[in-house]
Formats: structure tokens, sequence, C-alpha cells
């Protein structure tokens, strides 16, 4: 048994978090380091082959809660949000649901991540459900690159109703940590931070940094990751505590001035100048600058303000670890990219959040002036108004 594995916190993922039970087929899958991406070294090597171990030790501990642990091991995406390959979606919907979405021309542009029509995920679905009994009910994702924000999980949990643990970048130490919360209470404050941010339709954020966004959030749902994703359907984070949106396309102006990657601390800031929604300009003499420019130059999208989120987890702690630092509570995170599959419009082959330290969160009604006279202040330098 790997060292340092917190084995009755994997198992915690089946009993509370997914509600697996003796009739359910689960799948458990991480990825393997490819040559779609730079190679690790030192601490981040060693974190992904640990992230290798725990998803094997989690396929072991599920085996005495469900009917079938399915696991599997792909080559690495290099990117958040890129589509998983084929042999991973036969294993979750099934061999005849693939095939038969490979036979109408579906599954290749959804590979692609092809600026797909709405209508073209729904034709999809209508195949999907064909097929649910085929497909897996519920999965947990240990994959280093994200597949939140995916068609593979938005068909999953739309149209095969099957629960999902989201789960990248995950390391052992937040088995011992934030992945101990009192789901309970968790649950109750998530939905009073959301309730918040719902009165309102402009919302602006500032941080000590420089950071300074405004954006609208019109009708678009806010969205609750408790850790509660035992419902058909249900999908999130784990650890989870954090409220989302997706902000309005083409609505953002500001600046966000960054001072932390995925992983690890800039040695230097790096601005991302924001108009109309787009991220149009990379200030900055950090590596991290040069790969976001490499981005954005081939994948305007991909600087879409795809997503504002508001940590909600009192035990998250880390600022070293995107999955753990978005949950600490009175931090708030914005994300580039993809926001299809929890509201927005944009498709890219990305989604990356960045977290803000310290901020200051303010909802303004869909009328008057921006102004500190008609706005709610939601959180202030950090804090939460009222104090939680």
């Amino acid at each position: 048994m790997p060292k340092n594995i917190n084995t009755e916190s994997l198992k915690n993922i089946y009993l509370l978090n997914l509600g697996v039970t003796a009739g359910d087929r689960v799948l458990v899958f991480t990825d393997r380091i490819s040559n779609k991406e730079k190679t690790p070294k030192g601490r981040e090597l060693k974190r992904r082959r640990e992230l290798i171990r725990i998803a094997r030790t989690a396929a072991g501990e599920g085996r005495e809660f469900a009917k079938e642990i399915i696991y599997k091991e792909y080559p690495a995406t290099g990117a958040p949000a890129v589509e998983p390959p084929k042999a991973l979606w036969a294993a979750a919907f099934g061999k005849k649901c693939v095939e038969e979405l490979s036979a109408e021309g579906l599954l290749e542009d959804i590979l692609k991540k092809n600026a797909c029509a709405e209508r073209s995920i729904e034709d999809a679905g209508k195949i999907v459900k064909k097929y649910r009994d085929d497909a897996v009910n519920a999965v947990i994702a240990l994959s280093n690159y994200s597949t939140t924000h995916t068609t593979f999980r938005k068909l999953l949990t739309g149209y095969a109703e099957a629960r999902y643990a989201s789960m990248p970048l995950f390391d052992a130490p937040m088995l011992n940590g934030p992945m101990g919360i009192d789901y309970g209470k968790l649950k109750k404050f998530t939905k009073w931070v959301a309730n918040a941010v719902k009165t309102g339709d402009r919302i602006e954020v500032t941080s000590p940094n420089g950071t300074k966004l405004l954006f609208r959030k019109g009708e678009r749902e806010v969205h609750e990751d408790n850790g509660d994703y035992k419902k058909p359907g249900s999908a999130g984070n784990l650890p989870a505590g954090e409220v989302y949106l997706a902000p309005l396309e083409g609505t953002a102006n500001g600046r966000l001035v960054l001072e932390w990657a995925p992983t690890r601390q800039l040695k230097s800031p790096v601005t991302l100048l924001v108009k109309d929604g787009l991220v149009t300009q990379v200030e900055g003499n950090e590596p991290f600058a040069d790969e976001l420019r490499g981005r954005l130059s081939s994948c305007p999208q991909c600087g879409n303000i795809a997503e504002l989120g508001i940590g909600t987890n009192p035990i998250a702690t880390r600022p070293d670890n995107i999955l753990e630092s978005e949950k600490i509570l009175g931090t708030i995170h914005i994300a580039l990219g993809d926001n299809h599959t929890f509201g927005g419009n944009v498709q890219a082959p990305f989604h990356q959040d960045f977290v803000f330290f310290a901020p200051t969160l303010k909802v303004f009604p869909s009328s008057g002036k921006d102004g500190p006279s008609d706005g709610r202040v939601v959180i202030k330098e950090g804090k939460h108004m009222p104090a939680a």
C-alpha cells in the first residue's frame, strides 16, 4: 500500500460524496505523463507519480462498496478541458454507445473540441440516453488535467445521469486536510454565499495586488459545490467548497494580476489585461507569461473570462495547488477558457483557474451606476460580510 495515503478518506469518496451502493458500476481513472506536455521534474514529477498511486489505491478501496470498479489510465492530454481519449469514452459510456457516436460523426468533432453547435451535443446526448444502462453510475476522476469542463463530463452527468467527483492535481495531503470538512456545515455556508451573489447582476472583484475586474452575471445560474454528489447527474470537485458561475461573455473588463500558477508561486507577477470578455494582453517576464501568450495566440477563446469562483472551505489552506487553493475560505478565483459545461457559451481546449487573496467582492443591482452606495459587499478584504 502506498505510504501517506489516508484510505479512510478515499472510502468516504464512495460513501459520503458519491453515495455508491452495491449495484453501482464506478469508473476510476488517471493520466500518465505524455509527449503532449513538458516532462515534469523534481517535486512535480513526484506528485504526478503519487497521483497514479492514489488512483490505483482508490480503485482498490472501492471494490468493497460497488458492483464493479473499472480502472483506466491514459496518456495525459496536456491541458485542462481537453477531451479525454476515445478509450475512456468506451469505458464510461459503453462500446455500443461510442460506436454509434462515431458512426454519426459526433464523437470525432467532440474530441477535436471543435466549436460544436449545442445541437451536436444534444444529438450526442440522445445517443447517450439510448445506451444509458451501459454507462457507469459514478466516476472518480483523478487525472492530472481536469475533465470537469469537457463534453465527456457533461454528457455523463447530463444524459447518463452519472455522479462525478473531479479531482485534478490531487495529492495525498488533501486527504488529511480539506477532505475532512464537515459537509453539513459546508453545505449551509456555501448556500449562504450563493444566495448573496444571486442578489445582483454586475459583480466587481478587486484585490490588494492591483486586480480589478467588473462583469455582468445576468441570469446565469449560481452553482454550489458542497461535496454532495449523491443525486443522479450531480458533479463537483473534491476537495469541495465553492460557489461559481459563468460571467456573461463580452462583459468583463479590467485587469488580473496573477501571483500563483496552478502549482507554484510565480517569481514575479503576471498581469492579464481584459477587454470585452477576453484577455487581450499578457504582461510579465515570468516563464508562465510566455506559456499563456502561446496558448492565447493559438486560441483566442482560451482567453475568455470563463468563471468566477468563491472559496467556502474553512480548512483548505494550501496556496500551491489550485484544486485546494480555489476552495480557501475568503478567496476568489477567476478562470479562463471553456465554460460551456456550467452555463456559458464558450467551448475551448483550455480551462485554467487563478486564485486571488484578500479580495473584495461587490454585487450590484441590474440598474443604477456603479458605486459603494448601491452595491452589496459579499467579501471585504478576504472576510465574508457578515462574518459566517
